[in-house]
């Protein structure tokens, strides 16, 4: 079983730390670090850098929409909040190719860790975007394969109106989302795109501000 020591962030200058190991940027969580294969030509003008705490690359579509998202929160921000709120991070993920996928169990406690840190509650509340999660991410695990399934951005896309309250995104909020997301996930690598990416960018952006 994962034990918290064995896990660590370092994100664009902010150690955001989930036990003792240390990681690049560019691989926000891994359980050890891999070997790199040479890139292709296709796969290099494919993918950009990764700077928006996803454990794999994001192609140029996903980093594009992350920027679009950064832009539209610093603009929001710049007028009314001091930076990009756990409610906003959580929308953003809708917006990736992540938003795509079926909501599983991973996705789920990572939403609920997000509710609990946004809202500053022991627990989700019910009929709350984590509730909302859990059930989808219950009925999607006992879906038969040609069953339509509840997709991340089903349940994300309009979180800032599932939550009660709303707080700027530190790098805390980070580091227990990441950590619950990992925890649900047999490889323990975060989803390009996902909740746990998605925080964590904006903890980065928060950060650099």
């Amino acid at each position: 079983m994962l034990k918290d020591a064995d896990y660590h962030v370092h994100l664009k200058g902010i150690d955001i730390g989930y036990g003792g190991k240390r990681y690049s940027a560019a691989a926000t969580i891994m359980s050890q670090e891999q070997p790199q294969r040479p890139q292709t030509s296709d796969e290099s003008t494919e993918q950009e850098p990764n700077k928006y705490g996803a454990s794999k690359p994001l192609t140029s579509k996903e980093a594009a929409i992350m920027k679009t998202t950064e832009n539209h929160a610093l603009g929001k921000t710049q007028k009314s909040a001091p930076g990009v709120t756990i409610g906003e991070a959580l929308e953003a993920s809708a917006m990736t190719r992540a938003g795509n996928k079926a909501v599983d169990m991973s996705d789920a406690a990572a939403i609920q860790a997000a509710e609990m840190r946004a809202t500053k509650k022991s627990e989700t509340e019910a009929g709350g975007v984590g509730a909302i999660a859990q059930s989808a991410a219950t009925k999607n695990s006992r879906a038969s394969p040609f069953m339509e399934k509840t997709t991340l951005s089903d349940v994300v896309s309009n979180a800032r109106e599932r939550l009660s309250s709303d707080k700027t995104v530190t790098k805390e909020d980070a580091e227990g989302v990441i950590g619950a997301e990992i925890r649900n996930k047999k490889d323990m690598i975060t989803t390009p795109g996902g909740v746990a990416a998605s925080v964590a960018a904006s903890a980065t952006l928060n950060q650099n501000k």
